[in-house]
């Protein structure tokens, strides 16, 4: 799922006008909450291959519901039928949605058909199974990710590779060699919105092997010094620590969050910092002409989140949740869903404890709407069934994962 860089938070913020302008044309309706069952639910075989079939229905309710029937359908029963559908289906979106939903069972099998999907000609495929493969590295596919983060064309597919290779370049040996180097040469190599997932892929997955590209890049004063600052930090390196100080004497207002984010991370002065974010979140809400400021703030909170301090994922909650135009809210509301993805404990935990649940996992279901990576909102899903199925009868979790699952319609 991961703190947006800056091209996939312009992308997604388009996708915050659209899930608007949708709502007002359907009146603001959704499928409404139905009380989620104790456990799998079996159904006829010909009720399954219907709900498989209407994965890719034009209307929003019949493919919402036939998902729901297929994620509540015991694995033995499900993953078979899925597994078919990936291979065989003539509609190209429903073998997707497919491979998807197939993810969310955590079954051995689904590995061959993630493995098949690396070559589809189906982009959508593609991204899925690489996505599927960054969260179950498999060292043994580096050669063919090296290959393909050369030769793949697909907007929407080239970061996923990015970050499947970033994942699997831990450890050492021939394979990871050439991993790390092709990453690295793609820090400063190709167009900045590529160069942009590299860096964040990098920095997610503590890769302290391209300290030195990112820093320079960092040192830059350009689109990609606040991409490469937050990666500096998120990879957790104190030698950062003196290209972030000096960067922070010089660069533009609309990068310092990501530079004090960063120090945070480093574990430096943390308490100033964060506070500073916060402080830049309120004054830009409140003031209207400071967007990109406020965009940086969030994203600065955000991967402090995902990092685990819970202060700054329930201060994106204290300004988002009041915040009643979308120029506040797009950017909040997509930084708590990055943090729900990628710390899902420390999400649950503050939803739990935070006093005004409905309105914070109201504010989470935006941020969901714009998010991309639907294998780790798939993943997401999962958990909160998982918990509820296994959670006592009344209990505030249990409560918890009835809200989630109505609110955000899996």
């Amino acid at each position: 799922m991961r703190c947006p860089s800056r091209a996939r938070r312009t992308r997604a913020l388009l996708s915050a006008l659209i899930v608007s302008v949708f709502a007002v044309f359907c009146g603001g309706e959704i499928a409404s909450a139905q009380q989620e069952p104790s456990a799998p639910q079996p159904v006829s075989a010909v009720q399954l291959q219907s709900a498989i079939a209407k994965l890719g229905d034009l209307d929003y309710s019949a493919r919402t519901n036939a998902s729901r029937l297929v994620r509540r359908t015991p694995a033995a029963q499900a993953v078979p039928a899925l597994i078919q559908a990936v291979s065989e289906h003539g509609d190209g979106y429903v073998r997707y949605r497919a491979l998807v939903l197939l993810s969310g069972f955590n079954d051995p099998r689904a590995k061959d058909s993630m493995r098949e999907s690396l070559t589809s000609p189906n982009d959508r495929l593609r991204a899925v199974a690489y996505s599927f493969f960054e969260h179950n590295p498999d060292r043994a596919l580096i050669p063919q990710f090296v290959t393909a983060f050369d030769t793949e064309q697909g907007e929407f597919v080239r970061p996923a590779v990015a970050r499947a290779l970033a994942a699997a370049a831990a450890g050492d040996g021939v394979e990871v060699a050439a991993a790390r180097q092709a990453l690295i040469r793609d820090v400063a190599r190709g167009e900045d919105f590529f160069r942009s997932s590299v860096i964040e892929a990098l920095g997610d997955y503590k890769a302290a092997f391209a300290l030195d590209a990112i820093t320079s890049v960092a040192k830059l004063d350009g689109p990609l010094q606040d991409d490469a600052a937050l990666a500096l930090g998120k990879i957790g390196d104190k030698r950062a620590l003196e290209t972030l100080a000096a960067i922070q004497r010089t660069a533009s207002r609309q990068t310092q969050p990501s530079i004090a984010a960063a120090i945070c991370l480093l574990g430096v002065n943390c308490s100033s910092h964060e506070s500073y974010l916060v402080e830049t979140l309120k004054f830009t809400d409140r003031n209207a002409g400071y967007q990109e400021l406020l965009r940086a703030a969030a994203t600065g909170l955000g991967a402090l989140g995902v990092a685990g301090h819970q202060e700054a994922a329930a201060s994106l909650f204290d300004v988002g949740i009041p915040a009643t135009e979308d120029s506040t809210r797009a950017p909040v509301a997509l930084a708590v869903a990055t943090i729900a993805l990628r710390s899902t404990r420390l999400m649950m935990t503050l939803l739990e404890q935070y006093a005004d649940r409905e309105k914070a996992v109201a504010l989470l279901a935006e941020g969901f709407d714009m998010l991309e990576e639907d294998l780790d909102k798939e993943r997401f899903f999962a958990v909160a069934r998982r918990t509820y199925w296994e959670s006592d009868g009344a209990s505030p979790r249990r409560v918890l994962m009835q809200t989630l699952i109505g609110t955000l319609d899996f």
